[in-house]
């Protein structure tokens, strides 16, 4: 089983057509040329996806809705992410069907993180999108510093960013994720052929709110989303 993101399923599937490969990620397994089929993937790779690129819509909605006001956008993104280019096309479009000014920061690397926010700053962004991508989902508690230090409002795809003090989440429950990609696992086991396994795709969502970080940016988090939210952390 994969659990590395997109670029680790790739370079399992590169080193091997014959041993049976179990992904777990966040993009179009057919765009990142994992599989021909969600139906009939074919060869040896099968598992779940939670399509979080397409979440951009929902979660810049979460954050207009937050601010209570117009607001301009950035979103983070790790350059050398394959997928950069989807990636970006579908927030720019969220943000463009929103009537919202965005902007895009970029980091490829640990410490290119801390120069993006400064740039983020410079470009007047009012809050942050920090995309789903490996480089950003193992330091939950740099980026959710880095937010609280430049006073700027920022939504995360994993609810670790929540629990580490960023302000709101959403995104797919991985461990519901990592539950299915299991049972593909044990399918396997018992002698199914990954070709023959459709690719899952997501189906728990949670939003997650920090109150103490909303306290603490001056932001009075409306009824309205505490009503909807999965948990939040007081």
């Amino acid at each position: 089983m994969t659990p590395g993101g997109v670029a680790a399923a790739l370079a399992a599937k590169a080193a091997t057509a014959t041993i049976p490969i179990v992904f777990v990620i966040g993009v179009d397994p057919v765009q990142a040329g994992l599989v021909v089929s969600l139906n009939r993937p074919g060869g040896n790779v099968t598992g779940i996806t939670s399509m979080n690129s397409g979440l951009a819509a929902k979660q810049l909605g979460l954050l207009h809705q937050l601010l209570q006001r117009d607001a301009r956008f950035v979103v983070l993104v790790n350059s050398s992410n394959p997928q950069i280019r989807l990636a970006v096309a579908d927030v720019k479009a969220a943000a463009a069907a929103m009537g919202q000014p965005l902007d895009i920061v970029t980091a490829k690397t640990n410490r290119e993180i801390t120069p993006a926010f400064k740039e983020a700053v410079q470009k007047r962004a009012d809050a942050i999108l920090i995309s789903p991508d490996p480089l950003f989902s193992s330091r939950p508690v740099q980026l959710a510093t880095l937010a609280a230090r430049h006073a700027m409002p920022a939504i995360y795809a994993l609810r670790e960013f929540a629990e580490s003090g960023g302000l709101i989440s959403y995104g797919s429950n991985f461990t519901d994720m990592f539950r299915q990609a299991g049972t593909y696992v044990a399918r396997i086991l018992k002698g199914e052929k990954p070709a023959d396994l459709p690719i899952l795709q997501a189906t728990k969502f949670e939003l997650v709110i920090n109150l103490q970080t909303a306290e603490v940016l001056g932001l009075a988090v409306p009824p309205s989303l505490l009503a909807i939210a999965d948990e939040v952390i007081e």
